[in-house]
């Protein structure tokens, strides 16, 4: 009988035990966010402050996986919302549909590019596009491995590349845009989807560069330098700056960043009450993480695709280079 008993008062207790544990978990909401590192200082300070006003009811989690590793996991269904600093591209579109997501696209600032170098290095003064490009060509594997061979002016100096990986939508729009073709690089240099490891490199090595989005060069401003960029020849050299941005002037390397919203996943209140936050604080936090957030009409035109559920892209499955946010509210607003 004392055995019977001692079982009963085991399995008693155990059942308690699971009943608080399952309670606990069905009583905190969770939002699940993967994608674009560039992107991941906003969502992050905006995942920050709702759960501080949620008092902590509600979780939000952000990975950084980079914008193609996102995109992976949003078109299977893993995860609520995908931050992109590139548009949505076709292969991804067809590989949501293939799984039955649909998404609502929302731009959530502009970002700067911004290409870095070591401080100690004195005879950068500027970079052409033409210069980037005989840097990060497929051609250059192997073979351009010292900044004289970029320029002759310059010194007989290692160059050591840092970059994001295959994954990231900064390495999708930085190709485009320098070399002329999406994911078109050398394959010989370090790669992460981290950004800060490619910080870590930039400030430890003389003959580093490296480009990210402006966020981690301002936070890190004190270990790396920003190279001012010359679009074409004859156009002046413009460093990476909120001005330039709102200005249109920094080109080819400002563009929009995004977050993507699952339909389905809109039904769940945890997930709209978040995307609300996002498209009330945004701008004011967007700025607070030093991205040049949108017009306030964009937030508000955010909101209303959202309520409206305007699904879909803009963008038609292809990521352009030199969008301004005039052009970007343009095409928004015709959703």
């Amino acid at each position: 009988m004392r055995m019977k008993h001692a079982v009963s008062l085991i399995v008693s207790l155990t059942s308690a035990a699971f009943a608080l544990t399952f309670g606990a978990a069905q009583a905190q909401q969770i939002v699940k966010i993967d994608g674009s590192s560039t992107v991941y200082p906003v969502t992050e300070a905006v995942a920050e402050d709702f759960q501080k006003s949620k008092k902590g009811a509600i979780k939000v989690t952000v990975g950084i996986s980079g914008t193609g590793g996102g995109f992976k996991k949003f078109c299977r269904g893993e995860t609520d919302i995908s931050n992109a600093s590139r548009p949505i591209l076709k292969k991804e579109m067809e590989d949501c549909a293939k799984e039955g997501i649909k998404y609502i696209e929302l731009p959530v600032a502009f970002d700067a590019l911004t290409v870095v170098i070591n401080p100690k290095n004195d005879f950068i003064k500027q970079l052409t596009v033409e210069e980037l490009k005989k840097m990060w060509e497929p051609a250059a594997q192997g073979k351009v491995k010292s900044w004289k061979e970029i320029n002759p002016a310059w010194p007989d100096e290692p160059l050591k590349l840092y970059g994001p990986g295959a994954d990231s939508g900064t390495f999708d729009y930085f190709t485009e845009a320098v070399v002329g073709k999406a994911k078109s690089s050398r394959g010989d240099y370090t790669a992460s989807e981290d950004d800060n490891v490619l910080v870590q490199g930039v400030s430890r090595d003389k003959g580093g560069l490296a480009y990210f989005g402006f966020a981690y060069y301002i936070e890190n401003q004190k270990k790396l330098k920003s190279v001012p960029i010359v679009a074409k020849a004859g156009s002046p050299a413009v460093g990476p700056s909120m001005e330039a941005v709102l200005k249109g002037t920094y080109q080819p390397l400002a563009r929009p960043i995004f977050i993507y919203v699952n339909e389905k996943s809109l039904a769940k209140p945890e997930v709209k009450d978040f995307v609300k936050y996002y498209m009330t604080e945004g701008a004011k936090l967007a700025k607070e993480v030093k991205y040049v957030p949108l017009p306030d009409n964009a937030y508000k035109m955010g909101w209303d695709h959202v309520a409206k559920l305007k699904l879909g892209s803009v963008f038609g499955g292809v990521s352009e280079v030199g969008v301004t946010i005039e052009e970007l509210m343009k095409r928004e607003a015709k959703l």
